[in-house]
């Protein structure tokens, strides 16, 4: 059995060094931790449930980077990069005030829908599960820990189980998230060969 920890991302800031200068995408993508986040993802990192895990994945942002090192400094592994595990790019050029104001009802309820350049839900979920399926190819019956972000996570989940137009997710008849999201939001799933056998919030 191959276990994936799918984490979100600790609390971040919104002071990105000369963000004024870049676009909305670059400026999200330089956001690091605040030094609440940085407190948060300690202490939950700091738990026997992670220190076996043999391979450490991390999306570009570093956000999801920050939160990464946390645990591979703990437990002594290196972070790979992939970009596969990014988050979902909005598509605005200046200002989020761009976005239709039900723009996260209209993804989550339409996988083809885009506003922009951006990604559709069924991109994103798409991209986040061919990363899934080469890991489970090539890290079988490891641990894995995957630093990512909410919505990615979302609309990978909408691919692997079941989710309702509002974010309920449930797996085999299961309630297991109700779409709120914390600070380094974590789901255990657990896989024989590429099949999900099993997903638990913990």
């Amino acid at each position: 059995m191959t276990t994936i920890y799918l984490i979100r991302h600790s609390l971040s800031t919104d002071k990105v060094l000369f963000g004024s200068f870049m676009t909305p995408l670059n400026r999200n993508m330089k956001r690091p931790l605040s030094e609440e986040g940085i407190k948060i993802a300690q202490e939950k990192l700091n738990n026997e449930e992670f220190d076996n895990v043999d391979f450490i994945y991390s999306s570009e942002y570093r956000r999801a980077g920050d939160t990464a090192k946390i645990l591979a400094d703990r437990i002594h592994k290196e972070i790979i990069v992939d970009d596969r595990f990014n988050e979902r790019i909005h598509g605005i050029t200046k200002s989020y005030d761009e976005l239709p104001k039900n723009f996260e009802e209209l993804q989550l309820n339409d996988p083809y829908y885009r506003f922009n350049n951006g990604e559709t839900a069924q991109e994103v979920g798409d991209r986040m599960n061919s990363a899934i399926i080469d890991i489970l190819y090539h890290q079988k019956d490891k641990k894995i820990a995957i630093f990512t972000h909410s919505t990615a996570t979302l609309f990978l989940l909408k691919k692997l189980t079941d989710v309702t137009t509002n974010g309920m997710c449930s797996f085999k008849g299961t309630q297991y998230f109700d779409n709120n999201w914390s600070p380094v939001e974590t789901f255990k799933l657990t896989f024989e060969d590429i099949e999900l056998k099993n997903i638990e919030r913990l």
